[in-house]
Protein backbone atom coordinates (compact mmCIF):
# COMPACT_ATOMS: atom_id res chain seq x y z
CA UNK A 1 0.00 0.00 0.00
CA UNK A 2 1.07 3.54 -0.85
CA UNK A 3 1.18 5.85 2.23
CA UNK A 4 -1.36 8.02 3.02
CA UNK A 5 1.19 11.11 2.53
CA UNK A 6 3.68 9.79 0.66
CA UNK A 7 6.02 12.86 0.10
CA UNK A 8 8.36 12.08 -2.78
CA UNK A 9 10.67 15.07 -2.29
CA UNK A 10 11.26 13.99 2.03
CA UNK A 11 14.50 14.09 3.69
CA UNK A 12 17.22 11.43 2.25
CA UNK A 13 16.12 8.30 4.32
CA UNK A 14 19.22 6.29 5.17
CA UNK A 15 20.68 4.42 1.84
CA UNK A 16 20.63 0.77 1.74
CA UNK A 17 24.26 1.25 -0.12
CA UNK A 18 26.68 -1.28 1.97
CA UNK A 19 28.02 -2.76 -1.59
CA UNK A 20 28.73 -0.30 -4.09
CA UNK A 21 27.80 -1.00 -7.90
CA UNK A 22 30.66 -0.37 -10.01
CA UNK A 23 31.19 2.35 -12.30
CA UNK A 24 28.96 2.03 -15.54
CA UNK A 25 28.99 3.73 -18.82
CA UNK A 26 25.26 2.43 -20.33
CA UNK A 27 23.26 4.46 -22.23
CA UNK A 28 19.79 4.84 -20.04
CA UNK A 29 21.53 4.03 -16.73
CA UNK A 30 19.51 4.55 -13.43
CA UNK A 31 23.11 5.04 -11.31
CA UNK A 32 22.28 8.56 -11.20
CA UNK A 33 18.82 8.85 -9.89
CA UNK A 34 19.24 6.10 -7.02
CA UNK A 35 18.94 7.95 -4.58
CA UNK A 36 16.16 9.37 -5.55
CA UNK A 37 14.60 6.48 -6.88
CA UNK A 38 14.98 5.17 -3.29
CA UNK A 39 13.72 8.09 -1.71
CA UNK A 40 10.87 7.97 -3.64
CA UNK A 41 9.87 3.88 -2.92
CA UNK A 42 11.39 3.26 0.57
CA UNK A 43 8.30 3.77 2.50
CA UNK A 44 6.38 1.51 0.23
CA UNK A 45 5.45 -2.27 1.97
CA UNK A 46 7.28 -5.13 -0.27
CA UNK A 47 9.81 -7.89 -0.36
CA UNK A 48 10.01 -9.70 -3.25
CA UNK A 49 10.40 -7.22 -6.52
CA UNK A 50 10.52 -7.88 -10.00
CA UNK A 51 12.97 -5.65 -12.45
CA UNK A 52 11.28 -5.89 -15.86
CA UNK A 53 14.07 -4.13 -18.13
CA UNK A 54 16.91 -5.08 -15.78
CA UNK A 55 19.44 -3.44 -17.71
CA UNK A 56 23.07 -2.75 -16.19
CA UNK A 57 21.41 -3.93 -13.25
CA UNK A 58 21.80 -0.78 -10.78
CA UNK A 59 18.17 -0.92 -9.80
CA UNK A 60 18.40 -4.64 -8.85
CA UNK A 61 21.36 -4.01 -7.09
CA UNK A 62 19.42 -1.04 -5.26
CA UNK A 63 16.81 -3.38 -3.98
CA UNK A 64 19.65 -6.32 -3.01
CA UNK A 65 21.28 -3.93 -0.98
CA UNK A 66 18.06 -3.18 0.68
CA UNK A 67 17.38 -6.74 1.31
CA UNK A 68 14.64 -7.20 -0.74
CA UNK A 69 14.08 -10.56 -2.75
CA UNK A 70 15.09 -9.52 -6.37
CA UNK A 71 14.34 -11.21 -9.63
CA UNK A 72 16.48 -9.52 -12.62
CA UNK A 73 15.16 -10.07 -16.13
CA UNK A 74 16.74 -8.60 -19.56
CA UNK A 75 16.17 -10.22 -22.90
CA UNK A 76 19.39 -9.10 -24.37
CA UNK A 77 21.98 -12.32 -23.19
CA UNK A 78 24.83 -9.82 -22.04
CA UNK A 79 22.65 -7.96 -19.79
CA UNK A 80 21.22 -10.73 -18.23
CA UNK A 81 25.03 -12.12 -18.14
CA UNK A 82 25.62 -9.29 -15.58
CA UNK A 83 22.39 -9.79 -13.62
CA UNK A 84 23.65 -13.24 -13.03
CA UNK A 85 27.42 -12.30 -11.88
CA UNK A 86 26.18 -9.14 -9.70
CA UNK A 87 22.24 -10.20 -9.00
CA UNK A 88 22.09 -13.46 -8.83
CA UNK A 89 25.35 -14.65 -7.43
CA UNK A 90 25.70 -14.59 -3.48
CA UNK A 91 29.55 -14.85 -3.14
CA UNK A 92 31.86 -16.08 -6.17
CA UNK A 93 34.35 -13.81 -6.89
CA UNK A 94 37.22 -14.46 -9.33
CA UNK A 95 39.98 -14.62 -7.77
CA UNK A 96 43.09 -12.75 -8.42
CA UNK A 97 44.80 -15.98 -9.38
CA UNK A 98 42.22 -16.87 -11.61
CA UNK A 99 42.29 -13.29 -13.31
CA UNK A 100 46.16 -13.81 -14.03
CA UNK A 101 45.17 -16.85 -15.71
CA UNK A 102 43.21 -15.57 -17.89
CA UNK A 103 45.52 -12.89 -18.96
CA UNK A 104 48.17 -15.64 -19.58
CA UNK A 105 47.72 -16.17 -24.00
CA UNK A 106 49.84 -19.19 -23.71
CA UNK A 107 52.07 -19.87 -27.30
CA UNK A 108 51.16 -22.89 -28.99
CA UNK A 109 47.34 -22.80 -28.44
CA UNK A 110 45.50 -21.88 -31.83
CA UNK A 111 43.06 -18.90 -30.75
CA UNK A 112 40.42 -18.10 -32.97
CA UNK A 113 40.38 -14.52 -34.86
CA UNK A 114 36.76 -14.07 -35.59
CA UNK A 115 36.92 -10.32 -34.21
CA UNK A 116 40.36 -9.68 -36.44
CA UNK A 117 39.32 -10.83 -39.18
CA UNK A 118 35.43 -9.17 -39.10
CA UNK A 119 35.98 -5.75 -37.09
CA UNK A 120 39.16 -4.37 -38.76
CA UNK A 121 39.09 -0.36 -38.43
CA UNK A 122 35.97 -0.46 -36.97
CA UNK A 123 35.89 0.26 -33.27
CA UNK A 124 39.69 -1.26 -31.79
CA UNK A 125 42.82 -1.57 -33.32
CA UNK A 126 43.84 -5.01 -34.54
CA UNK A 127 45.64 -5.52 -31.69
CA UNK A 128 42.77 -4.79 -28.95
CA UNK A 129 40.61 -6.79 -31.51
CA UNK A 130 43.23 -9.65 -31.15
CA UNK A 131 43.25 -9.27 -27.52
CA UNK A 132 39.07 -10.18 -27.22
CA UNK A 133 39.44 -12.78 -29.36
CA UNK A 134 42.04 -14.66 -27.10
CA UNK A 135 39.81 -13.52 -23.92
CA UNK A 136 36.87 -14.74 -25.52
CA UNK A 137 38.70 -18.30 -25.61
CA UNK A 138 40.08 -17.98 -22.19
CA UNK A 139 36.94 -17.67 -20.17
CA UNK A 140 35.02 -20.09 -22.46
CA UNK A 141 37.99 -22.81 -21.58
CA UNK A 142 39.52 -21.69 -18.08
CA UNK A 143 36.64 -20.72 -16.04
CA UNK A 144 34.45 -23.53 -15.55
CA UNK A 145 31.75 -22.03 -13.11
CA UNK A 146 29.04 -20.29 -14.39
CA UNK A 147 29.73 -17.48 -12.30
CA UNK A 148 33.33 -16.61 -12.66
CA UNK A 149 32.66 -16.41 -16.22
CA UNK A 150 30.12 -13.99 -15.91
CA UNK A 151 32.06 -11.80 -13.88
CA UNK A 152 34.60 -12.49 -16.52
CA UNK A 153 32.44 -11.38 -19.43
CA UNK A 154 31.16 -8.65 -17.45
CA UNK A 155 34.49 -7.09 -17.14
CA UNK A 156 35.22 -7.51 -20.46
CA UNK A 157 32.08 -5.65 -21.23
CA UNK A 158 32.97 -3.03 -19.22
CA UNK A 159 36.32 -2.39 -20.67
CA UNK A 160 34.77 -2.17 -24.26
CA UNK A 161 32.59 -0.08 -23.97
CA UNK A 162 35.54 2.33 -21.81
CA UNK A 163 37.40 2.38 -24.94
CA UNK A 164 34.64 3.41 -27.04
CA UNK A 165 33.47 7.14 -27.85
CA UNK A 166 29.75 7.88 -26.88
CA UNK A 167 30.34 4.19 -24.92
CA UNK A 168 28.37 3.07 -28.06
CA UNK A 169 28.52 0.64 -30.84
CA UNK A 170 26.18 2.81 -32.76
CA UNK A 171 28.91 3.68 -35.66
CA UNK A 172 32.43 2.84 -37.08
CA UNK A 173 34.41 5.53 -35.87
CA UNK A 174 37.56 3.94 -34.23
CA UNK A 175 39.26 7.68 -35.80
CA UNK A 176 37.67 9.56 -33.08
CA UNK A 177 40.16 7.72 -30.95
CA UNK A 178 43.23 7.42 -32.94
CA UNK A 179 43.23 11.01 -34.57
CA UNK A 180 45.96 13.13 -33.66
CA UNK A 181 43.32 16.20 -32.94
CA UNK A 182 42.12 18.74 -30.03
CA UNK A 183 39.00 16.80 -28.41
CA UNK A 184 36.36 18.38 -26.67
CA UNK A 185 34.46 15.30 -25.61
CA UNK A 186 35.55 11.71 -24.05
CA UNK A 187 38.23 10.83 -22.08
CA UNK A 188 41.73 10.04 -24.59
CA UNK A 189 43.40 8.30 -21.15
CA UNK A 190 40.94 5.81 -20.58
CA UNK A 191 40.87 5.14 -24.62
CA UNK A 192 44.54 4.50 -25.05
CA UNK A 193 44.49 2.45 -21.54
CA UNK A 194 45.09 -1.65 -22.95
CA UNK A 195 42.91 -3.82 -22.38
CA UNK A 196 44.47 -5.73 -19.65
CA UNK A 197 44.43 -2.75 -17.01
CA UNK A 198 41.06 -1.86 -17.76
CA UNK A 199 40.07 -5.48 -17.44
CA UNK A 200 41.68 -5.86 -14.00
CA UNK A 201 39.73 -2.79 -12.39
CA UNK A 202 36.78 -3.82 -13.78
CA UNK A 203 36.78 -7.37 -12.44
CA UNK A 204 37.84 -6.12 -8.83
CA UNK A 205 34.80 -3.66 -8.95
CA UNK A 206 32.44 -6.82 -9.80
CA UNK A 207 34.13 -8.44 -6.87
CA UNK A 208 33.14 -5.42 -4.39
CA UNK A 209 29.31 -5.44 -5.73
CA UNK A 210 28.84 -9.02 -5.08
CA UNK A 211 27.75 -9.91 -1.53
CA UNK A 212 24.73 -12.37 0.20
CA UNK A 213 21.79 -10.24 1.05
CA UNK A 214 20.00 -13.09 2.62
CA UNK A 215 17.62 -13.90 -0.03
CA UNK A 216 17.52 -16.13 -3.35
CA UNK A 217 17.59 -14.08 -6.19
CA UNK A 218 17.71 -14.93 -9.82
CA UNK A 219 18.38 -13.35 -13.52
CA UNK A 220 16.44 -14.31 -16.13
CA UNK A 221 16.66 -13.92 -19.55
CA UNK A 222 12.90 -13.44 -20.90
CA UNK A 223 10.92 -11.29 -23.19
CA UNK A 224 9.21 -8.49 -20.81
CA UNK A 225 5.62 -10.49 -21.46
CA UNK A 226 6.78 -13.66 -20.54
CA UNK A 227 8.15 -12.08 -17.01
CA UNK A 228 6.46 -14.21 -13.73
CA UNK A 229 3.36 -12.51 -11.99
CA UNK A 230 2.95 -12.57 -8.17
CA UNK A 231 5.66 -10.23 -6.89
CA UNK A 232 5.15 -7.80 -4.36
CA UNK A 233 6.50 -4.67 -6.44
CA UNK A 234 7.06 -4.90 -10.22
CA UNK A 235 9.64 -2.17 -11.62
CA UNK A 236 9.01 -1.21 -15.45
CA UNK A 237 12.30 0.83 -17.37
CA UNK A 238 11.54 0.36 -20.71
CA UNK A 239 13.59 1.53 -23.84
CA UNK A 240 12.46 5.38 -24.51
CA UNK A 241 10.58 6.36 -27.19
CA UNK A 242 11.03 10.29 -27.93
CA UNK A 243 8.35 12.81 -29.18
CA UNK A 244 9.42 12.34 -32.68
CA UNK A 245 8.97 8.04 -32.70
CA UNK A 246 12.50 7.42 -32.30
CA UNK A 247 13.54 5.44 -29.78
CA UNK A 248 16.20 3.74 -27.73
CA UNK A 249 17.91 0.78 -29.66
CA UNK A 250 19.92 -1.10 -26.99
CA UNK A 251 20.32 -4.18 -29.19
CA UNK A 252 21.55 -1.65 -31.81
CA UNK A 253 23.59 0.29 -29.24
CA UNK A 254 25.72 -2.73 -27.79
CA UNK A 255 25.03 -5.46 -29.94
CA UNK A 256 28.89 -5.98 -30.45
CA UNK A 257 29.11 -7.06 -26.40
CA UNK A 258 25.62 -9.56 -27.67
CA UNK A 259 27.91 -10.36 -29.90
CA UNK A 260 30.66 -11.15 -27.52
CA UNK A 261 28.44 -13.50 -25.51
CA UNK A 262 27.42 -15.56 -28.86
CA UNK A 263 30.80 -16.09 -29.99
CA UNK A 264 30.21 -19.43 -31.71
CA UNK A 265 27.36 -17.71 -33.49
CA UNK A 266 28.34 -14.51 -34.44
CA UNK A 267 28.45 -14.69 -37.78
CA UNK A 268 25.84 -15.89 -38.50
CA UNK A 269 23.95 -12.97 -37.19
CA UNK A 270 26.00 -9.98 -38.33
CA UNK A 271 24.41 -7.79 -41.02
CA UNK A 272 27.56 -7.82 -43.34
CA UNK A 273 25.69 -4.96 -45.10
CA UNK A 274 26.41 -2.76 -42.08
CA UNK A 275 29.71 -0.39 -42.04
CA UNK A 276 29.81 -1.01 -38.27
CA UNK A 277 29.11 -4.52 -38.27
CA UNK A 278 25.67 -4.50 -36.26
CA UNK A 279 23.37 -7.77 -35.55
CA UNK A 280 20.40 -8.09 -37.94
CA UNK A 281 17.76 -5.68 -35.99
CA UNK A 282 15.43 -7.38 -33.78
CA UNK A 283 11.92 -5.71 -34.18
CA UNK A 284 10.88 -4.34 -30.85
CA UNK A 285 7.51 -2.73 -29.94
CA UNK A 286 9.03 -0.42 -27.44
CA UNK A 287 10.38 1.48 -30.36
CA UNK A 288 6.96 1.66 -32.58
CA UNK A 289 5.09 4.61 -31.73
CA UNK A 290 2.02 3.00 -32.72
CA UNK A 291 2.19 0.10 -30.53
CA UNK A 292 3.72 1.08 -27.79
CA UNK A 293 1.36 2.02 -25.64
CA UNK A 294 -0.73 -1.25 -25.72
CA UNK A 295 2.86 -2.67 -24.97
CA UNK A 296 2.40 -0.59 -21.71
CA UNK A 297 -1.06 -1.83 -21.06
CA UNK A 298 -0.64 -5.46 -21.85
CA UNK A 299 2.73 -5.28 -19.11
CA UNK A 300 0.36 -3.51 -16.37
CA UNK A 301 -2.84 -5.55 -17.02
CA UNK A 302 -0.05 -8.78 -16.11
CA UNK A 303 1.21 -7.04 -13.26
CA UNK A 304 -1.92 -5.48 -12.47
CA UNK A 305 -1.54 -7.05 -8.33
CA UNK A 306 1.53 -5.92 -7.74
CA UNK A 307 2.73 -2.13 -6.65
CA UNK A 308 4.01 -0.70 -10.06
CA UNK A 309 6.79 1.54 -10.27
CA UNK A 310 7.46 2.75 -13.92
CA UNK A 311 10.75 4.82 -15.33
CA UNK A 312 10.66 7.38 -18.04
CA UNK A 313 11.11 10.42 -19.63
CA UNK A 314 8.07 13.03 -19.29
CA UNK A 315 8.12 13.99 -23.03
CA UNK A 316 8.01 10.69 -24.63
CA UNK A 317 5.45 8.21 -26.40
CA UNK A 318 3.27 7.49 -24.48
CA UNK A 319 3.06 10.91 -22.53
CA UNK A 320 2.95 11.47 -19.40
CA UNK A 321 -0.90 11.95 -18.78
CA UNK A 322 -1.47 8.30 -20.98
CA UNK A 323 0.81 6.40 -18.60
CA UNK A 324 -1.51 8.10 -16.01
CA UNK A 325 -4.41 6.72 -17.43
CA UNK A 326 -3.64 3.84 -18.45
CA UNK A 327 -2.30 3.11 -14.56
CA UNK A 328 -5.57 4.43 -12.96
CA UNK A 329 -7.46 1.80 -15.21
CA UNK A 330 -5.88 -1.01 -13.07
CA UNK A 331 -4.88 0.68 -9.98
CA UNK A 332 -6.74 2.60 -7.46
CA UNK A 333 -3.87 5.23 -6.65
CA UNK A 334 -0.86 7.12 -8.68
CA UNK A 335 1.75 9.23 -7.40
CA UNK A 336 4.61 10.93 -9.64
CA UNK A 337 7.75 12.09 -9.22
CA UNK A 338 10.05 13.87 -11.67
CA UNK A 339 13.47 14.82 -12.11
CA UNK A 340 15.50 17.15 -14.42
CA UNK A 341 18.06 15.55 -16.63
CA UNK A 342 20.00 16.43 -19.92
CA UNK A 343 21.11 13.52 -21.78
CA UNK A 344 24.08 12.96 -24.05
CA UNK A 345 23.78 13.14 -27.68
CA UNK A 346 20.69 15.12 -27.02
CA UNK A 347 20.22 18.82 -26.96
CA UNK A 348 16.62 18.56 -25.21
CA UNK A 349 15.94 19.07 -21.79
CA UNK A 350 13.94 16.67 -20.51
CA UNK A 351 13.02 14.89 -16.57
CA UNK A 352 13.23 11.47 -15.25
CA UNK A 353 9.51 10.66 -14.72
CA UNK A 354 8.71 7.89 -11.55
CA UNK A 355 5.18 6.78 -11.35
CA UNK A 356 4.34 4.71 -8.61
CA UNK A 357 0.93 2.86 -8.38
CA UNK A 358 -0.88 0.56 -5.75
Amino acid sequence: MLPQQLSLFSPAIDKPYNFPFPSTRYQGSKRAHIDWIWQSICELSFISVLDVFGGTGVVSHLFKNAGKQVTYNDHLRFNWTIGRALIENKEIQLTSDEVDLLLNFKDGVVYPDFIERTFHDVYFTDEENRWLDRMVYQIDHLLTDLYKQAIARFALFQACISKRPYNLFHRANLYMRTAEIERSFGNKTTWDTDFETLFRRFAAEANDAIFDNGRDNQALQLDAFDTPTGYDLVYLDPPYLNQRGVGVDYHGFYHFLEGLCDYEHWHSRIDYHSKHRRLRPQPSVWNQPQQIESAFEQLIARHAESILVISYRDNGIPSKDALLTLLRRYKRQVVEATQPKKYVLSNQQSHELLLIAD
